[in-house]
């Protein structure tokens, strides 16, 4: 199994990747939230410079946050920079379109971007839809040297949904999940396995990633100690910011478990006390995936960080990676959280025992 980390980019999180890539983590993976988080390709191509091993990827990036030329531009450059260790990871957008009040994009416009991006990665001439005529583009000149359309970007799709993993089947590409626990995250990866194999594929020829939240607890510490709060707490926010706004936007999950209503009461409370009231994604998503709001900070239980976030002692996480090992996964992905990056130290140990 492989491993590797996340965060929630900054501009010199290469750092993180350095120090990622020297205890032996396989891939970094960036974030394409434009107005929570540093730009997603000037960080990883901060990280392509100070790193020789480690692989980078993005996790995900938002098809509609740039046009599909720019995509593939984009990539080919840090491809020059960082040959063979670039990855597309792409899905249709959670945080980075809820923080301007947009629901996620449709599937088919996903395929399209990545249909375009690969044919360009590929050296075609390939048929593009913009401003309403379909136009053909090409790269003009790749043997120049200044991109490199060479070396192959694997293709990972980021779909939790039944939907979106028979498409990740049928486009014969790799699979990331946010794994929120050990049982959904087996059930997701038996389901993409069913799908592959529906489309005509062999499951195990394709790689498959669980990015995950958590925290590395002490023997005998709390659930909701202040340290598992702060590296915990903001991936078990995300149940919450997802499903308060489900009504408008869609939800990212099946329905919540029972365990979730009392506590999607007093946050329904919470959401609709935020002005103004037509953007209150405004201060939902203030804060998400690198802290929680102080107004948040009471909803987030024990119970819930227990639940919702993949936590635990040293040897009780062991298991649970060799659990996902076990059922699928070749990949387990640690989010490093804003503030926190020391944190990765003691993911290291954790995975340095499985």
């Amino acid at each position: 199994m492989d491993f590797g980390i996340s965060f929630g980019n900054t501009a010199d999180h290469w750092k993180v990747a350095r120090r990622a890539e020297e205890l032996g983590f396989s891939h970094a993976w960036f974030s394409d939230t434009q107005l929570v988080n540093a730009d997603l390709f000037v960080a990883m191509a901060a990280a392509a410079m100070e790193t020789t091993k480690i692989h980078l990827g993005s996790a995900v990036l938002i098809p509609s946050n740039r046009i599909a030329p720019v995509t593939a531009n984009a990539l080919a450059s840090l491809n020059s920079l960082a040959p063979g260790r670039i990855h597309l990871g792409v899905s249709t957008g959670f945080t980075a379109r809820r923080t301007m009040g947009l629901p996620a994009i449709k599937l088919a416009e996903m395929e399209e971007h990545i249909r375009v991006v690969q044919a360009l990665l590929g050296g075609e001439t390939t048929e593009w839809d913009y401003e309403g005529k379909r136009r053909k583009i090409r790269f003009l000149n790749p043997d120049l040297g200044q991109i490199n359309i060479h070396d192959p970007i694997p293709l990972h799709i980021s779909a939790m949904g039944p939907k979106g993993r028979r498409l990740t089947a049928r486009l014969g590409a790799n699979w990331m999940d946010s794994v929120p626990n050990l049982a959904r995250g087996i059930a997701d990866v038996t389901d993409m396995r069913t799908a592959w194999g529906e489309a005509g594929h062999d499951p195990d020829d394709f790689y498959t990633t669980a990015i995950t939240g958590g925290c590395v607890l002490d023997e005998g510490e709390a659930f909701d100690s202040p340290r598992a709060k702060a590296q915990a707490g903001p991936a078990a926010a995300i149940v919450l910011h997802n499903l308060v706004e489900a009504e408008i936007y869609g939800s990212i999950r099946l329905e919540p478990p029972p365990f979730l209503a009392p506590l999607m009461a007093e946050y329904r409370k919470l959401y609709l006390s935020y002005t103004p009231e037509d953007a209150r994604y405004l201060s939902v998503h203030r804060g998400h995936l690198l802290f929680l709001r102080p107004d948040e900070q009471h909803l987030i239980t024990a119970d819930l960080i227990r639940a919702m976030t993949i936590t635990g002692t040293k040897e009780e996480l062991r298991d649970s990676i060799r659990e996902l090992a076990r059922a699928g996964y070749k990949q387990f992905s640690c989010h490093i959280r804003y503030g926190h990056e020391d944190s990765i130290e003691r993911w290291a140990d954790v995975i340095a025992g499985v």
